[in-house]
């Protein structure tokens, strides 16, 4: 990208001060000076360095992760401060959290220095999110800086270089992706978590009175996936099934178990006239011998589910663990970026230098050396790239590490290494028998090249010996039994499989499955056996049964996996920002407001597992059930609800917003009882305007008049109107955009609208006499 005015002063901003040092000591070729900045965490590095033809100092400093945090704006940030329906529509707002702001300081007093500013952060969705954080601090306090993206997937001198000379734009639609979900995590995350902690604390106080109990849209289907799994054990029930075996043992040293090609049989009386066949005439005849190639392919190149996955099965190392350890060794220049979805090389990546490094170690050195020699590396590739960064693989050799930093490292190596080099070669041998018209197999293996085995441990594959037959000759079993056996039930999941579920089933992402599998172990929704199996708890399991009982599945991956489909849109330019943010707090919303309709179905199915609910009174019963929204105020745009007066027994509506917002409609004290009804007006706007059932008084309404009916206080009604109209609180009907009646069961022939204070025909309360 050129330059499009005179720089004499460059600050670049990395994600970590790890990066920064490591990226200013590749730039200045070792002889960046460094200073202090505010934080005493986040060094600024300076040097000379040759920038689009100019010579320019550059000032190389970081943030650490995301500079700037999503918070509700200070009316709502407290847990009793409204009801949690209304954090669907509060205002947000992003501020600097008060153990960042040294970090900000620094950023805002490098930038009025400089001219043009370069974003170093990760090259993922996150880093461009947080790129856009630096970006608006800066030009908070010089507008006119000029802003720049360096592209990189690893922290090597080659990389660094040509990300300096390919400098880019950021991606403004990669960065509003990350501003949607933040906003949809907390608005789901806030006013789910707040119904249900404030609920089941008063309901449980035993056994919840200091428990959070949170809520996620990644965290309830990773939590539903493990119920699920127990629960399928749960209902298992065993089945019993009958074979036959058949052994040859034609020496001492030998031995071949011959499987029956049927497998299995679930009646004992069918397998058994089999097997007496068998015995009747048990000399078995070999139908075939057929001896072919066998491989064991070598692994696929790398990529972050794959490494989570492996290391947790081979090293017996956590998913949060390896992303932890896997960042550190990436900023410290040892292995490319750890978050990527490509398990493919792409063709303009020089392999030959990355297998040579590695020649120099003891161990593996020699290993690399055979690779170089016998042709250079020859990948094998997948079919999965997500255009940003290659797989995980060394970019550097190092033998300083230690403990667990050590074990991944070399398991990085290794895995690639195996990638680049053959699949294992053997011979295998089926040997085909009959006994009785009865066919049983068996087979043995000659691994012939261990190739990429010799360095991958993790792989295991053995030589299996049988005996030589040939075709058309007959032997004597040594015996012939009939077995019986119980069928499985699966067993519990394993990380590994939690991460490939969570893959399957698009919850969450690359980077953050770990996160969401540590979320339900923290808040004790899971547990671990000794195994390392997750086992749900009794909360865990309450809590998936409730929701599942109410006919919304929240811990299913449905609703999730459509949200993480749309924000890939989103970040492709694909979709609409406010548009997939409008359309997910929609639905969200609704499930919420049915959720807390029912939310009894909670309390029962919790206490199948906590013990009896706590009895309440008639009035915390009120408390706890939250009024349904019946339409949007016309003055703040928040719901607007049905409330009773304390000192009266009919309601009113009012504003969620109370006491900022005071628009009310309140109803005669002719009316008895007001619900909300489930239908919603076709005319009434803002959409949706709910229908509301009106019960009135005995006598409070002329002759022919139903006591009951349905009308829309939405302005639309020929009889509600001036309730709406008429009251100085109230959401003015003039908005409305029409004028007719909404519902045939409302009174609507203006002869018989009565006045609401004296009940007469022929005037309004405005007009009518005992008023004045």
């Amino acid at each position: 990208m050129r330059a499009r005015a005179q720089i004499k002063k460059v600050l670049c901003v990395a994600e970590k001060n790890d990066a920064a040092k490591g990226i200013a000591e590749i730039m200045s070729n070792g002889r960046a000076k460094r200073r202090e900045g505010f934080s005493v965490y986040n060094k600024i590095y300076e040097y000379e360095y040759d920038l689009l033809g100019q010579n320019v100092t550059f000032c190389m400093t970081s943030v650490s992760g995301h500079l700037l945090a999503l918070e509700f704006k200070a009316p709502f940030q407290k847990w009793h401060s409204c009801n949690p329906v209304l954090l669907f529509d509060a205002e947000v707002e992003k501020y600097c959290p008060e153990n960042f702001v040294q970090i900000k300081r620094t950023l805002e007093r490098e930038a009025r220095q400089c001219q043009a500013l370069v974003i170093w952060t990760d090259c993922d969705r996150e880093g461009e999110n947080i790129g856009y954080e630096i970006i608006d601090v800066c030009k908070a306090v010089k507008a006119n800086i000029q802003v720049f993206r360096a592209r990189f997937s690893e922290i090597t001198p080659n990389s660094i270089r040509r990300a300096c000379e390919s400098l880019t734009e950021p991606d403004i639609n990669v960065s509003d992706a990350v501003d949607v979900r933040q906003e949809l995590d907390l608005r789901i995350g806030a006013a789910f978590t707040r119904f249900q902690t404030l609920r089941l604390q008063k309901i449980f106080p035993d056994s919840l009175s200091n428990q959070l109990i949170s809520y996620g849209s990644c965290q309830f289907p990773t939590l539903g996936f493990v119920v699920e799994r127990f629960k399928a054990i749960q209902a298992f029930i065993p089945e019993t099934f009958f074979k036959i075996k058949v052994v040859h043992e034609p020496s001492e040293e030998e031995s071949v178990e011959f499987s029956w090609k049927r497998h299995r049989l679930f009646n004992h009386t069918a397998c058994l006239v089999l097997y007496q066949m068998c015995m009747e005439d048990p000399v078995a005849t070999v139908i075939s011998v057929i001896s072919k190639p066998k491989s064991k392919w070598r692994p696929l190149p790398l990529d972050t589910v794959e490494l989570e996955k492996l290391a947790s099965r081979k090293l017996k190392i956590s998913a949060k663990e390896t992303m932890k350890i896997a960042e550190k060794l990436y900023t410290r220049g040892f292995i490319s970026y750890p978050r990527t979805e490509t398990n493919m090389f792409p063709t303009n990546l020089n392999l030959v230098p990355l297998v040579e490094q590695q020649t120099q170690d003891n161990e593996w050195g020699p290993f690399a050396q055979g690779i170089l020699e016998s042709g250079g590396p020859t990948p094998r590739n997948g079919n999965k790239s997500d255009q940003a960064h290659p797989p995980i693989h060394p970019t550097k050799y190092t033998n300083s590490l230690q403990g667990n930093e050590k074990r991944l490292y070399e398991f990085i190596v290794r895995h690639f290494l195996a990638c680049c080099s053959k699949d294992a070669e053997g011979k295998e041998v089926i040997v085909d028998i009959d006994i009785a018209q009865e066919k049983f197999s068996a087979s043995g293996l000659t691994i012939i090249a261990r190739n990429y085995l010799e360095v991958y441990p993790y792989d295991k594959w053995y030589n299996k010996v049988i005996p030589l037959y040939m075709p058309n000759t007959t032997f004597q079993p040594t015996a012939i039994e009939m077995m019986e056996g119980q069928t499985s039930p699966p067993q519990l999941l394993t990380e590994a499989d939690l991460i490939s579920l969570m893959e399957k089933h698009g919850i969450g992402t690359d980077a953050t499955h770990a996160e969401h599998i540590e979320t339900i172990k923290s808040r004790m929704y899971v547990g671990l056996t000794a195994d390392q199996r997750f086992l749900p708890g009794e909360l865990g399991m309450g809590l998936v049964e409730g929701y599942n009982s109410m006919g919304y599945e929240m811990s299913k991956p449905d609703l999730r996996a459509e949200l993480e489909a749309d924000l890939k849109l989103v970040s492709e330019g694909r979709k609409d920002k406010a548009s997939v943010l409008r359309h997910h707090v929609a639905k969200y919303k609704a499930v919420f407001i049915e959720s807390v309709r029912k939310a009894k179905k909670l309390d029962e199915a919790l206490s199948s597992y906590l013990g009896q609910a706590q009895e309440y009174t008639e009035q915390e019963e009120q408390e706890l059930e939250m009024p349904l929204p019946v339409r949007k105020c016309l003055q703040c745009n928040l719901d607007m609800v049905l409330k009773k007066r304390k000192e009266a027994f009919y309601e009113f509506l009012s504003c969620m917003g109370y006491p900022a917002c005071k628009a009310a409609v309140w109803f005669p004290d002719t009316v008895l009882e007001v619900s909300r009804d489930d239908s919603i007006c076709p005319t009434c706007r803002p959409h949706p305007v709910h229908m509301l059932k009106f019960k009135f008084k005995r006598g409070s309404l002329p002759p022919g008049m139903d006591l009951e009916f349905v009308g829309c206080i939405g302005g639309c009604d020929e009889t509600l109107r001036e309730w709406n109209g008429n009251r100085k609180t109230g959401a003015s009907s003039s908005k409305a955009s029409s004028s007719k009646a909404s519902s045939s069961k409302a009174p609507t022939a203006k002869r018989q609208r009565t006045c609401g204070i004296c009940h007469e025909p022929g005037h309004t309360r405005t007009t009518c006499p005992q008023r004045q």
